[in-house]
């Protein structure tokens, strides 16, 4: 059996004359969190009205699309599904007719019980339409007694085993849920309308509030459900642990820098991430190299501490799509060397040391410093600013199985030898809590010390 692994955003705002095309611009901000499919369900006089397709958020919707979504609420999605087909059936949010009216739902996360959950729907007569766990959460509204969404939504998440964060939309209110272990990150904020009012807003991360030009509140927190309808804001804690699990992984690559992810600075933990691996990993150098654009803050603070020079050495092309024209003669390393152009002029002669924010296969890194080696480079020093990826995630990041990772097979020495580095060296899962200034208590790190907080049901890793 395998996880649904998938990598998303969600958005929902109230109360604003441009509902739908603030969402718009709420993803777009968030389009590194999902490139496969988008979608926005806006709420006009207790109607839905939905669109959503396959591909980036500005090819899914135009202008006109926009002028359709009427209405002052709305929550809109960005996915990266990483099993199954990406179809169009798949692709969030996620609605239905329930009793008492429609219903959307957008989720960011992992299940890891949804095939336990999705037999026991099927079994009572459920039909499923799409391949995402998200759509186990319509089923167990439907089947609720109550009308009351809140009180369904309360007893449908405890039976959700891993990681939701959820913004739902009713006929009638704005709800956003997250996971007792506050996995992913989903934060509020407000935005102030033209006319001296107030319009909420939640989002998976606040560099989208930075974009439609809303303010940070905070975060919803851990076991949190808070909504929003004609009565006001209202919040309930339905279930509080002892300790948190956010995902470390949201600090070394998920979300953008300019974010604040857990209540601190994304930039400023890949910052001291570098930091950290300068002094539990020095080496005689020339140069400080970030691979980009994830490995850029952490050379920053490898360069700070160190005292070497930091340089841009690898030029990154950002307007490389997902599929492109392969050349019918071969040219070695094409996939990497179309993304990423080393500079000769920078490197030739240099001992250089080359930052990543992670190393999963290898493959990667490997054409990596056979690139700077060709440039001219005399020494190459891979410092990889997390520690060995020995484990899959299960909680929402695409991680590989655990035959695929290599540090899960490999020693560091036989790891240093396929990748071709003079020295390779990883952050140590000490300096990586001691660069969030949390710990196991407040991190979940299982890709790196296989501490998984809830049960797996069987997934294969």
């Amino acid at each position: 059996m395998r996880a649904w692994r998938e990598e998303c955003a969600v958005f929902g705002i109230w109360n604003h004359p441009e509902a739908s095309r603030l969402a718009y611009l709420g993803l777009y901000a968030m389009q590194h969190r999902g490139q496969e499919s988008a979608g926005i369900v806006s709420l006009d006089q207790g109607q839905h009205i939905h669109h959503k397709g396959l591909g980036l958020v500005g090819d899914v919707f135009r202008d006109a699309d926009l002028e359709r979504l009427r209405g002052e609420a709305a929550v809109g999605h960005v996915r990266y599904s990483t099993t199954g087909q990406n179809l169009l059936t798949n692709a969030q949010p996620l609605t239905a007719m329930l009793l008492n009216g429609p219903i959307a739902v957008a989720h960011n996360g992992n299940i890891v019980n949804s095939e336990v959950l999705r037999r026991e729907l099927k079994a009572q007569g459920s039909i499923f339409h799409c391949t995402s766990d998200t759509e186990i959460i319509l089923h167990l509204l439907s089947k609720h007694p109550s009308n009351d969404l809140i009180r369904a939504l309360k007893d449908s998440v405890k039976t959700l085993e891993g990681a939701f964060s959820l913004a739902v939309m009713s006929h009638d209110k704005l709800v956003a849920v997250r996971d007792p272990y506050g996995f992913r990150p989903l934060v509020l904020g407000r935005k102030q309308r033209d006319d001296g009012g107030w319009a909420r807003v939640v989002a998976s991360e606040t560099c989208a509030f930075d974009l439609i030009g809303a303010e940070f509140e905070r975060e919803i927190a851990p076991g949190e459900i808070f909504w929003i309808d004609e009565n006001g804001e209202h919040s309930e804690r339905f279930a509080e642990l002892n300790r948190s699990a956010h995902c470390v992984f949201e600090h070394i690559y998920f979300a953008r820098p300019d974010s604040v992810v857990f209540g601190r600075s994304v930039y400023g933990s890949r910052k001291n991430f570098g930091r950290e691996l300068a002094r539990e990993n020095p080496v005689e150098a020339d140069l400080v190299v970030p691979v980009p654009d994830s490995g850029v803050a952490a050379a920053l603070g490898y360069s700070s501490e160190s005292g070497i020079p930091f340089e841009l050495g690898i030029i990154r092309n950002h307007y490389v799509g997902r599929t492109f024209i392969q050349p019918q003669q071969s040219i070695r390393d094409f996939g990497v060397k179309i993304k990423l152009n080393p500079q000769s002029a920078v490197i030739k002669g240099k001992r250089v040391i080359v930052i990543d924010d992670s190393l999963v296969r290898g493959t990667t890194s490997r054409k990596i410093v056979n690139l700077i080696r060709q440039a001219g480079a005399a020494e190459v020093h891979l410092r990889i600013a997390c520690p060995p990826t020995t484990g899959p995630c299960y909680y929402g990041v695409d991680t590989p199985k655990k035959s695929q990772l290599i540090a899960a097979q490999h020693s560091q020495e036989e790891i240093r030898s396929f990748v071709g580095a003079d020295s390779l060296a990883y952050l140590s899962i000490e300096g990586l809590f001691k660069a969030t200034q949390g710990g196991h208590n407040q991190f979940c790190a299982a890709c790196f010390d296989g501490e998984y907080p809830t049960p797996l049901f069987g997934l294969d890793a």
